[in-house]
Order: C-alpha cells, then sequence, then structure tokens
C-alpha cells in the first residue's frame, strides 16, 4: 500500500526516506506543485508533495490542489494524508497540539474545488461529503497519538480561508460562532478533491 503525504516545505528533507528518488509528472491540470519524492518510512512506500513548492513559492490561492491531487492517485497511493499548520480558535487547543480533523467549513472564494468542470450527459456527479475525512484513517491517527503520548483532539471542525492574510478578530469570532475549532488555508480543498477521486470511499487496507 503506498501514503501519499501532502505538506508544507518542511518535507523536502529526504532523509526521513528511506531510498528516496524524485518523480516528475504532467497532469491534465499540469504540473504538481513539487515533484513527487517516493521513498519508504517504516517500511511502507511513502509518496511526499510539498503543497507550496520545494521553496514555499506557492500562495494559497495559487496551489495547483487539482494536480497535486490528481497525481498522487496517478501514482498509486491508497490514501493521502495532509499535514498543515492552523490557528486556534478554542483555548484548549494550544500551540503544537495536533488536531484530528472530522469537519470542514469551506470559506475559500477564488479556486477550482472540483474535478468536474463538466458533467457527462444526463450522469450529474455529486460528491457526498457528510462526513468529508475517512474514519477509519482518523482512528488510527488517533490510536497513534495515544500510543506516543502525544498532546491532540480526537475531533476538530476547520474552516479554511482564502489567505494569504490570516482572518481578522470580527472573522475569527464568526467563525467560531458557526462551530469553527481551528482556520487553515488549505484542508477544505484537498480534502473536496481527495472525495471526488475516490480516496474517501476507497476502503482502508
Amino acid at each position: 500500500m503506498k501514503i501519499g503525504i501532502i505538506g508544507g516545505s518542511g518535507l523536502d528533507d529526504p532523509a526521513i526516506l528511506d531510498h528516496p528518488s524524485d518523480l516528475e509528472l504532467d497532469t491534465p491540470y499540469g504540473p504538481p506543485n513539487s515533484t513527487l519524492r517516493q521513498g519508504r518510512i517504516g517500511g511502507k512506500d511513502v509518496v511526499l508533495l510539498a503543497r507550496h513548492g520545494r521553496s514555499h513559492t506557492a500562495t494559497p490561492t495559487n496551489v495547483n490542489y487539482r494536480a497535486n491531487i490528481h497525481a498522487l492517485k496517478a501514482v498509486g497511493c491508497a490514501a493521502v494524508l495532509s499535514t498543515t499548520a492552523v490557528g486556534s480558535l478554542r483555548q484548549e487547543i494550544h500551540r503544537g497540539d495536533l488536531v484530528i480533523l472530522d469537519q470542514f467549513i469551506d470559506f475559500t472564494k477564488r479556486r477550482p474545488v472540483t474535478f468536474y468542470d463538466r458533467f457527462e450527459p444526463h450522469n450529474p456527479a455529486h460528491t457526498p461529503m457528510a462526513d468529508p475525512f475517512s474514519e477509519p484513517l482518523r482512528e488510527l491517527c488517533v490510536a497513534v497519538c495515544r500510543q506516543l503520548g502525544y498532546r491532540f483532539h480526537e475531533r476538530g471542525t476547520v474552516v479554511t480561508i482564502e489567505g494569504p492574510r490570516f482572518s481578522t478578530r470580527a472573522e475569527s469570532n464568526m467563525f467560531r460562532m458557526f462551530g469553527a475549532d481551528v482556520v487553515n488555508m488549505s484542508v477544505a480543498t484537498e480534502c473536496i478533491l481527495a472525495a471526488e477521486v475516490g480516496f474517501l470511499t476507497r476502503p482502508w487496507p
């Protein structure tokens, strides 16, 4: 089983992988934001993709999310883990805590959030999104956090904003009233696209 990991530019360190190699490929949506760095971690095949590029040059709006997700699917990844920094909207979520998200609110405005630019005749595609994250994968992350003794929160709702600016105090208060626990600039977009290509519905091995 091959696992895709999307994260910031800190993932360009080949030392975390055994036998690393870089793969360049194109997609129908253009090239992904970085080469796919392939290797093994703990005996598992892993593909690392730097969301904003190896030098962190792509702004949140201009990340090629569709190409990134398409590329991970094309090389045979069975699941995608997306790591990202967030801002806390709750006093009980402290700096350095991990939040295993289970819901999102999409507050983006300027980016493609679907692979379906058009429907096939008489075949509209509407992706279920009531529970947007893979529950078996969430449960595995929770179990590992417990085993390693990390400070973490089993559930959380993230609001994804356009960026690159941070939210105002008024906006943060509004998001909190909406039920959001943390705020970030990429999760919802990646989650929607990953679900559309089948990462959510594919059985976890």
